[in-house]
């Protein structure tokens, strides 16, 4: 077998142990990755920074008995640093180049893998589409006239399209989850705490971001969680501490478990017939398992918790924007596409003290929701309502306008009608994914499942959200689905490798 056809074909794990038989060199795979890179790269764009001569020299001096020794990987170009690689967040602002590299990153070369690339997002993580004016629109490998979803949107489209096996992503309110869901790849979205973001910072989006990443199998994201998760001195608070190891979980028959369904949308916005048909494949699969399942309704989770949490996004961006005015010393307006210039203006006109009431309702819900969904090992549940969309379907022009005109309302209004106002703007802004945002405000850990490819041959992936700090579960019952299932052979239909 070549190494493009192996590169291809095994996951990380599978490489890694190529690379410890000696069957393949470091060298070897990542000039194999390089290549893949570079083929697909015009089809999908998912590229921000090459870091090929880097990625050569590293592999050249890699340890071989480094549990993912060689393996070829990407790091997203939004909230991670790595010495001296410029970091985009998708923008036009001049780059940061950090001089240290984060926490995650030094695990992640300790466990062997080498970076080849960072990988696309849409500006400031701020879409679930990875469009940007600075990088481009970056496509689907299942169909390059489709989105690979956002906002780690380029880190799946390189591990679909088999340029790297699994790839370092971040999650905000979907980040991970909609981009797997959308390629056919496995992501989970971690405990709050579980992995740290430091020192770039401490928290992000007042704790509703956490890192992962996005794998072509289950095995590859329980080993690399054992590899990167733990608090640091600067972690503000850690998730509890597994009873074992996540790769052990991923390997071990779950038992037999109480699981629910949750259908509905929280903002009673249209669900594809196909949704539908793959939250129903999966209850089939989980029935298959041997697990009981029951309907459930969440009807706290509705447009006013949707609502808040848009409103805490904002201020972080608004935040955020202040932050960057500073690096670089100059405004920044110019510089930054106009969806993310208003979302900033959206968080300058909410009072501290009503992100503050906000955060509090958050809380107060996420309490019930916790409380309320304990008896279950997991909820399924959609990632998207729709299959994933066009390229360009979400045109951020009419959004802009949108918002344009809720915020020229706002101001004559003194602020009087601003939740049904932002209600709107949460139906515009949120019409392609209506769930993942629940499970950033409670803190649970999800995983996407890639269990359904609809007619047009897209993938449709659903969701397994658990209990706070029991990824061990979802990992158990993610890896019994896949097997079930056999989605780990699925591919997507890209020329392969000779």
């Amino acid at each position: 077998m070549s190494v493009e056809r192996a590169l291809w074909e095994h996951d990380a794990i599978g490489l890694a142990g190529l690379v410890r038989k000696g069957e393949i060199s470091p060298q070897e795979l990542v000039d194999a990755a390089i290549a893949r890179a570079e083929a697909t790269r015009p089809d999908i764009n998912a590229i921000a920074e090459p870091l090929y001569e880097a990625a050569r020299t590293r592999a050249k001096t890699i340890d071989r008995k480094l549990p993912l020794a060689g393996v070829p990987f990407a790091l997203k170009d939004l909230g991670i640093a790595m010495k001296g690689v410029p970091t985009h967040g998708g923008s036009r602002i001049p780059a940061f180049v950090a001089d240290f590299d984060s926490v995650m990153t030094e695990r992640h070369l300790a466990a062997g893998l080498v970076p080849i690339a960072t990988s696309t997002s849409p500006e400031h993580g701020l879409r679930l589409m990875t469009e940007s004016t600075a990088f481009g629109i970056t496509r689907n490998p299942w169909n390059t006239a489709h989105t690979s979803g956002g906002s780690s949107g380029g880190a799946a489209a390189l591990v679909a399209a088999g340029v790297v096996p699994v790839a370092h992503a971040s999650d905000g309110g979907g980040s991970i989850r909609v981009p797997a869901a959308c390629t056919g790849l496995v992501g989970l979205k971690t405990s709050r705490g579980r992995v740290p973001l430091s020192p770039l910072v401490t928290e992000s989006w007042y704790g509703l971001v956490v890192d992962h990443a996005v794998a072509r199998s289950v095995r590859d994201s329980a080993l690399l969680l054992d590899l990167t998760h733990g608090p640091d001195p600067l972690s503000p608070y850690a998730a509890p501490p597994p009873r074992g190891t996540f790769a052990a979980a991923a390997v071990r028959d779950p038992g037999k478990l109480k699981l629910a369904v949750f259908r509905k949308s929280p903002l009673g916005l249209p669900i594809s017939a196909e949704t539908l048909t793959a939250l129903d494949t999966a209850v089939a699969l989980a029935r298959e398992g041997g697990h009981t399942i029951e309907e459930i309704d969440l009807p706290y989770i509705g447009r006013d918790f949707i609502a808040d949490f848009g409103r805490t996004v904002a201020a972080a961006v608004a935040g955020a924007m202040r932050i960057e005015v500073l690096r670089v010393g100059r405004s920044v307006s110019g510089d930054v596409e106009r969806a993310t210039r208003l979302m900033s203006r959206f968080g300058e006109i909410v009072s501290a003290g009503e992100i503050y009431a906000g955060l509090q309702r958050l809380h107060a819900t996420s309490r019930r929701l916790i409380t309320e969904t304990a008896p279950y090992d997991a909820v399924l549940m959609p990632v998207i309502a729709h299959p994933p969309l066009a390229c360009g379907a979400m045109d951020p022009k009419g959004a802009d306008a949108f918002i344009e005109d809720v915020l020229d309302r706002l101001r004559l209004a003194r602020l009087l009608k601003f939740k049904p106002l932002f209600g709107q703007l949460m139906d515009k802004s949120l019409w392609f994914t209506h769930w993942p945002a629940i499970q950033n405000v409670s803190g649970q850990p999800s995983i996407a499942l890639p269990v359904y490819v609809t007619d047009a041959g897209l993938p449709l992936g659903i969701q397994a959200a658990g209990r706070p700090g029991d990824e061990e579960t979802l990992l158990s019952f993610a890896a019994q689905m896949e097997k079930i299932s056999g989605w780990q052979e699925r591919r997507a239909p890209l020329q392969l490798p000779a």
